[in-house]
């Protein structure tokens, strides 16, 4: 759908009142085409003394053949900051060190990562001072602007070879919505393979729920490009479209109701040689508040969104039909994080969604495998286009990138979940909001 705001206040010469008076205006954000680079331009290293991630960020800078800064004035694609060494509050001034002559070097739709050790179980004064990346981080992603993102990596000790796949996605413009993110980087559940880097689900089996439209097509298409062979299910009304994109996609179809009571031992028969990827996509809503809501309302939106996601995952799991490095990958939505007014319902699922990633994270790297979560934010699809317009503008405006996002947003981060590579990537939940005003 189109941004007639964002055209508008972005010509001239209505730009030049905009910027004047202090409208928003959003920065066209660059997306993944299909062999470009995963750095347009130079990246900056930077960091603390006695920092432990030097030797494995100018190793993945170098196999992405992206070019090092030196300290002149030069434009640049990507500041980065090893924050590992910084074990005392006093230590954090270290940040603004770096960032204050630099950060207005960075260039339009370009990167600020910021990697430090997780605080839990550090000693009180390193667990305080690593917590606080995560207020400096979040503040910086509002200040920055132009479609510059800013997020922070825990990586545990252990886990330091495991940046590869995560860097390659919050570097490049495959992350172009994904702002303000904590994203932690904990010991391999799984030994990964080496992997060509355009098309890292080659060979593996994708199933993507709820596929034909929107969110679920976009998935379907990402996972394709990205090597997968893909089996896709919806339900029998939307055969036609479902059909339509298996055709597209060279796909395998499952045609049900995910709600039946059958249903997962109808998925589990139709995967009987195995599983690397599942993709919960498939959602609905019905919208309400908890004072006029009947219990059927409740009921069966919370059977689409929640408790049929949780028996198909008994079904695979007590089958033993999720691969070795598998992945579960589930879509939750910012209502579950933030709530929403006259979406008791809807919220209450997507938190669960959010609870069962948690939970269910240390049994699957039991299993050698993983599983996490997408929050979505304001995306354009069909069901926000029918949002009354004062509400839709203020989806779109509510964020730090001033805009709404794209199906692509939620389908690529969905792709970095699902990559052989993401072996050290389990239990995250990760915002594609342009990081929401709205929640943590």
């Amino acid at each position: 759908m189109t941004d007639r705001y964002a055209q508008l206040v972005n010509a001239f010469p209505v730009s030049l009142v905009a910027g004047r008076v202090g409208l928003p205006q959003p920065a066209k954000l660059r997306r993944h085409t299909p062999g470009s680079p995963v750095l347009s331009g130079p990246a900056l290293l930077g960091g603390a003394p006695g920092g432990r991630l030097s030797e494995q960020l100018e190793r993945v800078l170098a196999e992405i053949e992206a070019s090092q800064a030196n300290d002149s004035e030069e434009r640049v694609g990507a500041l980065v900051f090893d924050a590992t060494g910084i074990s005392d509050s006093a230590q954090l001034v270290e940040l603004q060190r770096f960032f204050h002559p630099n950060v207005n070097r960075v260039e339009r739709s370009g990167r600020i990562v910021v990697l430090g050790s997780p605080p839990a179980g550090r000693a009180v004064r390193e667990a305080t001072a690593q917590r606080a990346l995560e207020g400096f981080t979040r503040s910086l992603g509002k200040e920055v602007g132009r479609g510059v993102t800013v997020q922070l990596v825990y990586v545990a000790e252990g886990a330091e070879a495991e940046i590869d796949s995560t860097l390659r996605f919050l570097l490049s413009p495959r992350s172009a919505y994904v702002s303000g993110q904590v994203i932690h980087i904990r010991p391999v559940v799984a030994k990964g393979p080496k992997l060509d880097w355009e098309r890292p689900l080659g060979g593996r089996t994708a199933l993507v729920t709820g596929a034909s439209r929107g969110i679920g097509e976009a998935i379907a298409t990402a996972l394709h490009r990205d090597g997968a062979n893909l089996v896709l299910l919806d339900v029998p009304a939307l055969s036609d479209e479902l059909n339509e994109i298996a055709k597209q996609l060279g796909a395998g179809m499952i045609e049900l109701d995910i709600t039946d009571t059958d249903a997962p031992a109808k998925i589990a028969d139709e995967l009987v040689d195995g599983i690397d990827v599942v993709v919960h996509n498939a959602g609905i809503t019905r919208d309400r508040t908890i004072a006029k809501m009947p219990e059927e309302r409740w009921a069966s939106l919370m059977e689409v969104n929640l408790s049929s996601e949780e028996r198909i995952n008994d079904e695979l799991l007590s089958r033993s039909l999720l691969s070795k490095n598998g992945r579960i990958v589930c879509v939750s939505s910012m209502s579950g994080i933030a709530g929403n007014s006259g979406q008791t319902n809807y919220a209450t699922s997507k938190a669960g969604v959010i609870g069962m990633v948690e939970a269910l994270a240390p049994e699957l790297a039991e299993r050698g495998a993983t599983i996490n979560a997408v929050a979505p934010g304001f995306i354009e699809t069909q069901m926000t286009a029918r949002m009354p317009i004062a509400i839709r503008e203020a989806g779109r405006r509510m964020n730090s990138m001033s805009q709404g996002g794209l199906p692509v947003d939620v389908a690529e981060t969905i792709a970095w979940f699902a990559s052989p590579a993401s072996t050290g990537v389990n239990g995250n939940v990760v915002r594609v909001c342009g990081q929401s005003l709205l929640g943590a």
